[in-house]
């Protein structure tokens, strides 16, 4: 089917695609921490194993995820998410076959965890080439959404379908929709460039992969950014996966009904706040204050999320927890709204995909050591008493964003700036 990628509806119709491919990649991710006390039950498997299990999931994600942004600043991006979708999403379904911790290990964190890495880097990078600084950040964020409709659909459907027809047909029903979907992605996914084009222009000047790696180092914004994304995911992977079993904890919920709850009030907030945060970004991109501004929206919604996640892990009334979980995923989306343009704000674009994959690397990797840490320490602060304390993570980390604001931005930006017109 023939593909236009030079119209101006195409840059639209990326998004649309790449959307619903994070959708189900959310989705896929967030079914395993909705039917956790299913699974749990069926396993005779114990909190810190459960954890364990999480974990596994983000190592092999954060180990995989540099290869695959080498692969995606050299090869065909569009490819690489076509493949990603098929390979997470035929993971997912066999899931739902695994009978033991090892099966669970193997399918759900090896299988699906290297396919979403293989994702994770090369999305953004997709979305650059179409959208340049004027809609990036607008682009990034309408396609952020996906993340949240994902996380509230599967943290709905899989649990109701988990209560009515069992655990397993949660992840057999995902699956096979994204299965149906990589159909779709092959019919219309395209690359901005050629493909000859953009081999001849990779093949030119090629970093090694080492190179590559090492390039977000030297910057010290976007060493800033790391320590700014890795606390963010560390917090978000210890909410997504115990927050819906606190729930069934503290109020007596089902697991339908503490899949929804842990997750609507969360993403439903967040799709509206990473509305306002990508249109107030890339107008705050434009004035004096430049690319700069973005770590002010980042460092304010960590810090003033901060005690919205004191609130839903210790408060004993659920309509306090419902409202703390709203000004949480509120507040932490005008961070999500701004991860990658201040990114690209520094870095070269041929490091675009390396560098967005060593960002994941460090989120991912120290992040899965969320749920096994709280898992650890359920038995002496419960499981509200460690969710609380992951609020300190996020004030450290808006400080870190702030320090980058005042003194390593605007050396970084001009920097770049030389480099290509040098």
């Amino acid at each position: 089917m023939r593909v236009n990628v030079n119209s101006k509806s195409y840059k639209w119709e990326i998004i649309f695609l790449l959307w619903v491919a994070y959708f189900l990649n959310q989705a896929d991710r967030q079914v395993f921490n909705t039917v956790l006390p299913h699974i749990q039950e069926f396993l005779g498997a114990t909190d810190a194993t459960m954890g364990l299990i999480s974990t596994c999931f983000n190592i092999f994600f954060a180990c995989t995820v540099p290869f695959a942004g080498y692969f995606a600043d050299r090869l065909s991006r569009s490819k690489i998410i076509i493949f990603s979708v098929a390979l997470f999403s035929v993971a997912t379904m066999f899931t739902g076959y695994a009978s033991t911790v090892v099966l669970m290990i193997l399918m759900r964190s090896i299988a699906t965890g290297v396919g979403e890495a293989i994702f994770g880097p090369t999305y953004p990078a997709i979305i650059a080439e179409y959208h340049d600084g004027s809609t990036r950040a607008r682009a990034m964020s309408i396609h952020q959404t996906a993340y949240y409709i994902g996380v509230i659909a599967s943290g709905f459907l899989a649990g109701l379908i988990a209560d009515k027809m069992g655990w397993q047909y949660s992840f057999l029903i995902f699956g096979a929709a994204g299965v149906l979907f990589t159909f779709v992605l092959i019919l219309r996914l395209r690359d901005k460039s050629p493909a000859q084009q953009k081999t001849e222009t990779t093949q030119s000047a090629k970093p090694s992969f080492f190179e590559a790696m090492a390039a977000i180092f030297k910057v010290p914004t976007a060493v800033c950014m790391i320590f700014g994304f890795t606390s963010l995911i560390f917090v978000l992977t210890g909410y997504l996966t115990w927050m819906p079993k606190c729930l069934m904890e503290t109020f007596n919920l089902s697991a339908a009904s503490a899949g929804f709850n842990s997750m609507f009030w969360t993403h439903a907030a967040a799709f509206v706040g990473v509305l306002v945060a990508g249109s107030l970004s890339d107008k705050l991109a434009a004035s004096k204050g430049g690319g700069k501004n973005r770590l002010i929206l980042q460092a304010g919604g960590l810090l003033l999320a901060a005690p919205c996640i004191v609130l839903m892990g210790l408060s004993k009334e659920i309509w306090v927890v419902y409202a703390a979980l709203a000004g949480f995923g509120f507040f932490r989306a005008f961070f999500d709204a701004n991860t990658y343009s201040i990114l690209y704000d520094v870095i070269s674009e041929r490091y675009h995909s390396s560098s967005s994959a060593v960002l994941q690397m460090f989120g991912f990797g120290m992040g899965s050591l969320a749920p096994l840490i709280l898992g650890l320490m359920s038995p002496k602060l419960g499981l509200s008493g460690g969710i609380a304390t992951l609020s300190v993570i996020w004030v450290v980390a808006g400080v870190v964003l702030l320090v980058a604001k005042f003194c390593f931005f605007d050396k970084d930006a001009a920097k770049l700036k030389e480099q290509q017109q040098g």
